[in-house]
Parts: structure tokens; C-alpha cells; sequence
């Protein structure tokens, strides 16, 4: 802890320091808060997202042992880009899933068995929920670390900034009023002394 002044004017700073503390600390706490709220939407989210591919990868299983009659379908469908939006939480800019674009290769239906339709379309599902997933785990991560940068705020203004200035405040008070008992005193001592050589 640094040393302070005794004097007045460190006083009026360290109560405008103060106020101000208490003023900030409550808009700190809500912030808190919601990314706290945020972070557990995203995190349900997330795992609604997984349960989904769960239920989408069962449903592939039936196919499994179709796809041992041509186990090539990863030329048919490739991946583009994945599109997302940017949206703000609490300060914290965040990435938002809109679509992931699939490219499916034309191929002859005359000789493809007839599952590889359906097997594309779940494929391109399982891609647009592993790419939103993804965005999701990126979500939660930007405001987790927005999350422990506010907690470490709140701990510093709680646990440090306004006890300190607390404190400060309080050894400036003792001192001043003991200086001005000190002054009353010397005033009354100067005052006798006056008195005793007039008299």
C-alpha cells in the first residue's frame, strides 16, 4: 500500500476515489451477473446442439451397414464457408452460427443406390450442427474470459480499492483532528502565557 498524504486534500481525493468505487461496483456485479447467465444459456445450448447429433448419429447407424455397399461419399459433399454474425453480450463481441454452406457434387442417380440422398442430407446436418457447436465452444470461451476479468475486478474493488480507501480516509480524519486538538491546545497555551505577561 502506498503512502498518503495527511492532508485535506488527499482526503477529498480519497473520498471522490471512494464514490466513485461505490458507483462502478454495482454496474461491475450486474455485468457479472449476466455474462453468468449467458454462459449457462450457451453451455444448454451446447448441449442441446450434442444431444442432436447424438440422436442424428443413432439415426445413421441404421444406415451403417448400407454405406458398406460404396464407402465413398466424402467426394460428394465438401464444406464452404461457415457464415456467422457478430452479436454483443454484456461488452463482450461474440461470434452467432447462421450456416455452414455444403457443396454436394452432382452424381449419376441412375447408379447410386438410393440411400446416398439420405445419407448426404444427414451428413450435411451433422456438419451444420459439428459447425455450430464449434461456435457455440467459441462463445463460451470469449465469455469466460470476459467473466474472469470481471470477477478479478469485483474481488479488486470489494476486497482492495474501497477498504483501502476506507482505511485511508479514516488515518486522514485521526490526523487532521488530532491536529487541530493540537492547535486548540497551543492556542490555549499561547492565549495563558499572553495573559500572565500582561498581567
Amino acid at each position: 500500500m502506498a503512502k498518503i498524504k495527511l492532508t485535506k486534500n488527499e482526503q477529498k481525493k480519497q473520498k471522490d476515489a471512494l464514490k466513485r468505487y461505490l458507483r462502478y461496483l454495482p454496474t461491475l456485479m450486474l455485468k457479472k451477473q449476466q455474462l453468468q447467465l449467458e454462459i449457462r444459456r450457451v453451455e444448454s445450448q451446447q448441449q442441446a446442439r450434442l444431444a442432436d447429433r447424438s440422436a442424428l448419429t443413432r439415426e445413421l447407424e441404421s444406415w451403417v451397414s448400407v454405406f458398406g455397399e460404396q464407402s465413398d461419399l466424402a467426394p460428394l459433399l465438401r464444406l464452404g464457408a461457415l457464415h456467422t454474425e457478430t452479436g454483443n453480450i454484456a461488452g463482450v463481441d461474440i461470434p452467432l452460427f447462421q450456416s455452414v454452406e455444403t457443396e454436394e457434387k452432382p452424381y449419376d442417380l441412375f447408379l447410386t443406390p438410393l440411400w446416398v440422398d439420405a445419407a448426404l442430407e444427414i451428413m450435411r446436418k451433422l456438419a451444420a450442427l459439428d459447425a455450430e457447436v464449434a461456435v457455440l465452444s467459441r462463445q463460451a470461451r470469449l465469455l469466460g474470459e470476459e467473466l474472469r476479468i470481471t470477477s478479478q475486478r469485483v474481488n479488486l474493488f470489494e476486497k482492495v480499492k474501497i477498504p483501502e480507501a476506507r482505511e485511508n480516509i479514516r488515518k486522514i480524519q485521526i490526523y487532521l483532528g488530532d491536529q487541530q486538538t493540537a492547535a486548540v491546545v497551543r492556542g490555549k497555551i499561547a492565549k495563558g502565557k499572553l495573559l500572565r505577561v500582561n498581567a
